[in-house]
């Protein structure tokens, strides 16, 4: 996640692009004017800055929803952008989140007409074409030089911190909670960080909330205290406070049919455990949830902060701003068994009451809807959008509801290169529904789509993107059967979600306790994952082009150990002749980094001599956190050995296609981390044959996913048992060539693999799988059989997999059956 600076008074930033003279008088619209003049923008890499400008001059002229417009593409691209985040101050003040419904006021009384004025022109002259370029002074991260530690010594912000914190003084701590939320949408990590712990302290921790949100962000910061100490009481804290509010909060009511009802609940299921129901949510998000690393007897408590999300998320969702709760209308949540005398209706059935019925043999394909926000150049979809252009249509007819906006054209041209995936779903699927109307409107959206006669709705959300899912729509129960898939690696917590997409190495039964859903089983992995059948997507190479001396990063040129994560000095001035033997990489946020993921990769570094560690800055503001931990750790160990001069940070690569390549060139091996392993950028290194090392012993759904991809790879030899286990396999990959050689060339080789294709990178195989798991769900509920775990089992030709022309023949298929087929007199391009 990029942030913004910490401290408050944000500086002007200047601009190094091409002089531009401004076009005076009011004759012309703003995209008129400065369509070309984000075309240079765009050319010098720096859009961000021509977005900003617009917006502020939009503001400026009262053509508020185009400044509104700019600003959120601005914020979008870059949400650390300093010129951004201070118009967005200016121009939406108090817009944190109250938690007692007062506003907080931070400068809504203040800002007057001529002061708005004056500040809009600061901030678009702060980022004007005519600035020149020789004022702008660029730091490289990379780098191990003097200038570059110069940075860590001396923390600019701190003064104006303490400032700040002075004058909560006379502040309630709901009002600090406020004035942290506001930063913390601001992305300003640091600041809310120190502001949500002082509201923690002077409610003496009565505001949970303000203390697990302080948790959270020093966990993204890898604030972890002196060696880590620090970080073991967060995740005391977390422990403690979830256990009690579950104690507090929880009940659990012996289930009936009424009760069944009114919690949107398939009437059949076998609650053993009852109805749950919370009367407060927990101070912890789910989401926070996923990176802490609890013992496996703690993890329960990761369900039950999902439970009491998911027991009050449709009652949220109907809060007012004013704090009143909308009523429910009386017919909501839809009920279950009456959808299934519908649906047996209107195919003829003769209904199943537990056994077997004649649901098998449909009429008509299932009508299946995916449901999200995130239909646009999120990494959903990167991994996902390939799905659709191999569904069968005679077995299921595809719906999206999309409540997100599509990407701009200026990003799409420019940071994706003309690739818009939202435009390839709506080519491919039968129907693409544009819903966001009822972004607000849970109510609206679950009549929508039950009108529709949706059998089957998957949910692609989960908690991941809190404020822009569709909140409360699942407990509506606008379908029938529900399914969580791909998005939020973790149980929903909600009794009224039947399924979740899984696979028996990443959610073992053993381990079913820890969720609310019922398995439904794919083979080989149940990531959803296109690599090898999108053409934007480089396959890896065995060798590498050679890289020239003294020449500039070129992506698809050099090796990992010739690139040295793109660092000037790698191994440090001490050693600044010798050679890199081996690159280590993690390119996951640090919000997946601990204290013992981090020693681990240390005493890898310390027994690797020459190695490096190439890690993403996600924030940047976590480096030197991150730094001092290294120093702390070392000057116990090896005082003499500068393992900082061998850990190296790359910026964010905005261009998916770039970072997957990027992986290649920069990687050997990739150090997973645990318990929140890598997803999507674990499939990113895989495919540019950059072996995972990671660790099986967790419990989490979220720390096995590199197991199970390991496991159907071929390559289990590289899962862990612990993590003492852990340092051993990449110690010896990084010491014994002829080892490393040989798993490198064993996963490369299921990337190049074609006809059949190898099943972990088969598409079109893993859609037919998931075209039975839905089938299989169906024929159950059909039958008046509970939500049950379900396997998905291949069998016949079905298990040699994907060769070119039944590729090509199943994506024909699905095309001319759109273009052709008509349903209730419409084309099926017809509603998008």
């Amino acid at each position: 996640m990029p942030t913004i600076s910490l401290h408050l008074s944000l500086q002007r930033h200047t601009s190094s692009l091409f002089f531009y003279n401004f076009v005076q008088g009011d004759q012309y619209t703003v995209d008129e004017a400065f369509t070309p003049f984000l075309q240079c923008y765009l050319l010098e890499n720096k859009i961000v800055d021509g977005l900003v400008f617009i917006s502020a001059e939009s503001f400026s002229r009262g053509q508020n929803q185009m400044g509104e417009m700019y600003l959120k593409q601005a914020l979008e691209r870059d949400a650390r952008h300093e010129g951004a985040i201070r118009l967005k101050e200016l121009m939406h003040v108090g817009v944190g989140a109250a938690i007692d419904g007062r506003d907080t006021g931070l400068e809504s009384e203040l800002v007057q007409t001529q002061r708005r004025l004056t500040k809009l022109g600061q901030i678009r002259d702060s980022v004007d074409l005519s600035k020149s370029r020789s004022k702008r002074k660029k730091t490289t991260l990379g780098n191990s030089d003097d200038a570059f530690w110069e940075q860590f010594k001396e923390n600019n912000g701190a003064a104006k911190a303490k400032q700040e914190n002075d004058d909560m003084v006379d502040k309630s701590p709901e009002d600090i909670y406020n004035i942290a939320t506001y930063y913390f949408n601001n992305k300003n990590l640091t600041y809310a960080s120190e502001l949500f712990e002082l509201s923690c302290q002077k409610s003496n921790a009565k505001l949970s909330p303000a203390c697990t949100n302080a948790v959270y962000l020093r966990t993204n910061l890898c604030d972890w205290g002196e060696e880590g100490k620090g970080f073991e009481k967060d995740m005391d804290i977390i422990v403690q406070i979830t256990k009690a509010e579950t104690e507090m909060y929880r009940f659990v009511t012996i289930a009936n049919e009424e009760l069944k009802r009114q919690n949107g609940l398939n009437d059949k299921m076998d609650l053993e455990e009852g109805v749950i129901q919370w009367k407060r949510a927990t101070s912890v998000h789910p989401h926070m949830m996923l990176g802490y690393p609890l013992d496996n007897k703690d993890v329960i408590l990761k369900r039950h902060v999902a439970e009491s999300m998911a027991s009050l998320d449709e009652i949220r969702a109907r809060l007012d701003d004013d704090g009143t709760i909308r009523d429910r209308p009386n017919d909501l949540p839809y009920n279950v068994e009456e959808m299934r005398r519908k649906f047996a209706k209107r195919h003829g059935m003769q209904l199943g009451e537990g056994k077997r019925s004649n649901s098998s043999v449909l009429p008509e394909p299932i009508r299946v809807g995916f449901v999200g926000c995130g239909f646009n150049s999120k990494a959903v979809m990167y991994l996902s959008q390939d799905m659709f252009r191999f569904f069968d249509p005679s077995v299921v007819e595809v719906h999206i509801f999309s409540s997100g906006a599509p990407d701009h054209p200026l990003f799409i041209n420019g940071a994706m290169r003309g690739v818009d995936w939202r435009q390839r779903v709506i080519d491919n699927v039968d129907y693409f529904h544009d819903v966001r109307q009822f972004k607000e409107d849970h109510i609206g959206l679950a009549r929508f789509i039950h009108e529709k006669e949706i059998q089957i709705l998957i949910e692609w959300d989960g908690y991941a993107r809190q404020g822009e899912r569709a909140s409360g729509l699942m407990a509506l129960r606008p379908c029938p059967v529900q399914i969580l898939h791909q998005e939020f690696l973790m149980t929903s917590g909600a009794q009224y979600i039947d399924y979740i997409i899984t696979d028996k190495v990443v959610s073992p039964l053993r381990l079913d306790h820890l969720y609310t859903e019922k398995f439904l089983y794919l083979p080989n992995h149940f990531f959803s994952k296109g690599h090898a059948v999108q053409k934007e997507v480089t396959p890896p190479s065995f060798d590498y082009v050679p890289k020239a001396n003294g020449t500039q990063f070129q992506l698809g040129i050099g090796s990992p150990q010739e690139n040295a994560c793109l660092a000037s000095n790698p191994l440090g001035s001490k050693a600044a002749e010798m050679e890199v033997s081996f690159v280590y990489c993690n390119f996951n946020k640090f919000l997946k980094h601990n204290p013992e993921t981090m020693r681990s990769w240390i005493r890898i570094l310390q027994r690797v001599p020459n190695s490096l560690l190439c890690l993403l800055e996600n924030p940047k503001e976590g480096i030197p956190n991150l730094r001092k931990f290294v120093t702390e750790v070392t000057a116990r160990t090896d005082p003499e050995m500068d393992l900082n001069a061998r850990i190296h940070f790359l910026p964010w690569e905005q261009n998916p296609f770039d970072h997957q390549r990027r992986s290649h060139a920069l990687c050997n091996v990739m150090l997973d981390s645990h318990p929140y392993n890598g997803h999507t950028t674990a499939q990113d290194a895989l495919y540019a044959g950059v072996p995972i090392v990671s660790r099986s012993d967790g419990d989490d759904m979220s720390s096995r996913v590199s197991t199970s991809a390991n496991k159907v790879l071929g390559l289990a030899e590289l899962n862990a048992k612990g993590v003492n286990h852990y340092e051993d396999i990449a110690i010896r990959l990084g010491t014994d060539g002829p080892w490393f050689n040989s798993i490198r060339t064993k996963l490369i080789k299921t990337c190049l693999q074609r006809n059949p294709l190898h099943a972990y990178w088969d598409v079109p195989r893993y859609v037919k799988n998931f075209e039975r798991g839905l089938s299989l769900a169906w024929e159950a509920f059909m039958d008046g059989r509970p939500p049950h775990h379900i396997e998905v089992l291949e069998d016949g030709e079905d298990i040699n997999g994907t060769s070119d022309v039944e590729l090509i023949a199943r994506e024909f298929k699905r095309k001319e059956r759109k273009t052709n087929r008509v349903v209730d007199g419409r084309s099926m391009n017809s509603e998008l």
